[in-house]
């Protein structure tokens, strides 16, 4: 186990166990927040198109995505770096310049690439925090967006713009927009780590709150029952 991923564990453990003789823990999710959907938005197009979010561990924004209706896969991995660094052990020693990400192939007739903008910002993670999210720690953990072109490019910055200037969060969004450059699918045992581990003490703190609050906040959006990696691989 890396470092990264035992710091992962043993947080997630004591969080666990803290929550359960009824103590705070600072490091549990993050409260959704409510925000307006993007002034400016892509057009609906035929045919499918695909994002990359990135915003700390990639194993519970995979997950919300997964729920959301449009979506036709959802799939953890590294962005930013190089392909001879793409492995998890190297990744998680900040070194690489890559962030754990998810790649988003939706159908844009179903959900536009400023509904799932929305959904990231506000349930997916805190874009208020810098080179860290909760108990993960790093620039691997970092809020990035990677767009495939120039239409998301302008998407995304105008509605990091909007909510900046609208103050809807107490700091100010520090994610970064960049070029995609490549995407590099993470190992299997990482993919739809969610749905397969429902117990696990890090998803159960961490992770299965975004659900919830995908449920609450997009019950339009919202489904229940996710889009899953090795199934459709299956």
């Amino acid at each position: 186990m890396s470092t990264s991923s035992h710091r992962r564990s043993l947080a997630a453990l004591l969080a666990a166990t803290l929550f359960s003789l009824g103590v705070c823990v600072a490091d549990a999710a993050e409260d959704a927040v409510v925000i307006p959907p993007p002034a400016i938005d892509e057009a609906s197009s035929s045919g499918t198109e695909t994002a990359i979010f990135a915003g700390g561990c990639f194993w519970g924004v995979q997950g919300v995505f997964q729920h959301v209706k449009g979506v036709e896969s959802a799939v953890s991995g590294y962005a930013g770096g190089d392909a001879k660094t793409a492995q998890y052990e190297t990744v998680s020693t900040g070194s690489t310049g890559h962030a754990e990400s998810v790649q988003v192939t939706f159908d844009p007739k179903q959900v536009s690439y400023g509904k799932l903008l929305q959904i990231f910002f506000s349930v997916a993670h805190n874009p208020t925090q810098l080179n860290f999210q909760g108990p993960d720690q790093g620039t691997q953990y970092r809020s990035a967006v990677f767009v495939a072109d120039p239409e998301q490019r302008k998407v995304a910055e105008s509605y990091i713009s909007q909510l900046d200037n609208a103050h809807v969060f107490p700091q100010p969004i520090v994610t970064k927009v960049s070029e995609a450059t490549g995407f590099y699918p993470a190992e299997a045992y990482h993919q739809d780590f969610l749905t397969l581990n429902p117990t696990y003490p890090y998803i159960v703190y961490n992770d299965l709150p975004k659900i919830e609050n995908l449920k609450s906040l997009f019950p339009a959006d919202y489904r229940g029952k996710p889009v899953l990696v090795l199934k459709a691989k299956g």
